[in-house]
């Protein structure tokens, strides 16, 4: 991500959707919306740009994310509610039907998949980050974050990368790494200058966002795994066709690629979208 790429005044701006009249033949019949003639999508409630994050009005949702989610409502034909969900509340969500879909960065797993459909968007890998004048100059492996404080989301997939990592020290008698939990992004960013924090491992497009709109982190290493980031919705309620044509007929289009240079994830995209591909596994 080149820095200065990302002009977040001109991006409060929604880009046009075209209505798709194939996608929207793909919505079942029997499928009952949240909310009539509305598509509800759950979106991370944290300031996690260029994933999601406030406007200027401190109250409109903008980013690549809630872009995505206008692009399947409006080829769908349907208005667009989006609500704030933290990370560990969606899953109950979809399953109890309070949202259609959900939008939070969720990349596709093998044991997710045993309750979630999923419409693959975007590629995304994982990134090591630190202050800008840290002396870790590189996070290649386990040893790399012996003895470091690492912050991780719970029930992520960079935490289960990292207590892997922790049990291979552990295994070499090395001192694992200590996971920092924590909730929202300015957090982060204040462990991370103020020394209490050593390293942030979190998505690609976060770390490379920060680096380039700062310059007070830089960019240090990448995960040793690749993910599909897809919408998520509930297994076998075949919402997950019309999603999937939605985001073919965008991608078609162009509005998908659109979408993601405009956050500075280009050649983040996928060339089509897939329904349930296979997931990250772990061992």
């Amino acid at each position: 991500m080149a820095e200065g790429r990302i002009d977040l005044k001109a991006n409060e701006q929604p880009l046009p959707v075209a209505r798709d009249e194939k996608a929207i033949a793909m919505i079942p019949a029997s499928y009952k919306f949240v909310e009539p003639g509305t598509l509800t999508v759950a979106i991370s409630a944290l300031n996690s740009p260029p994933l999601a994050l406030l406007a200027s009005d401190n109250r409109t949702r903008i980013g690549s994310d809630p872009d995505i989610a206008r692009l399947l409502a409006g080829s769908l034909g349907l208005k667009l509610k989006l609500v704030p969900t933290a990370w560990e509340d969606w899953p109950l969500g979809i399953t109890s039907g309070r949202y259609d879909v959900a939008l939070v960065n969720i990349a596709v797993t093998e044991q997710r998949k045993e309750k979630f459909d999923f419409a693959t968007y975007r590629v995304d890998s994982l990134a090591f980050s630190v202050k800008s004048d840290s002396t870790i100059a590189s996070v290649k492996g386990p040893a790399d974050l012996s003895g470091k404080k690492v912050i991780v989301g719970s029930g992520t997939n960079q935490e289960r990368i990292l207590l892997g990592w922790n049990a291979e020290n552990e295994k070499a008698g090395r001192a694992p790494a200590l996971p920092v939990y924590l909730t929202d992004d300015a957090s982060g960013n204040l462990y991370i200058q103020s020394g209490r924090a050593d390293v942030f491992f979190g998505p690609q497009s976060v770390s490379s966002y920060k680096a380039a709109l700062s310059g007070k982190t830089k960019v240090v290493g990448l995960g040793p795994k690749k993910a599909f980031v897809a919408t998520t919705s509930k297994k076998g309620n075949q919402l997950v066709y019309a999603l999937q044509a939605a985001l073919n007929g965008g991608i078609e289009r162009g509005d998908v690629q659109k979408i993601l240079a405009r956050w500075g994830e280009d050649g983040e995209g996928v060339a089509q979208s897939e329904v349930n591909p296979p997931g990250i596994t772990y061992p």
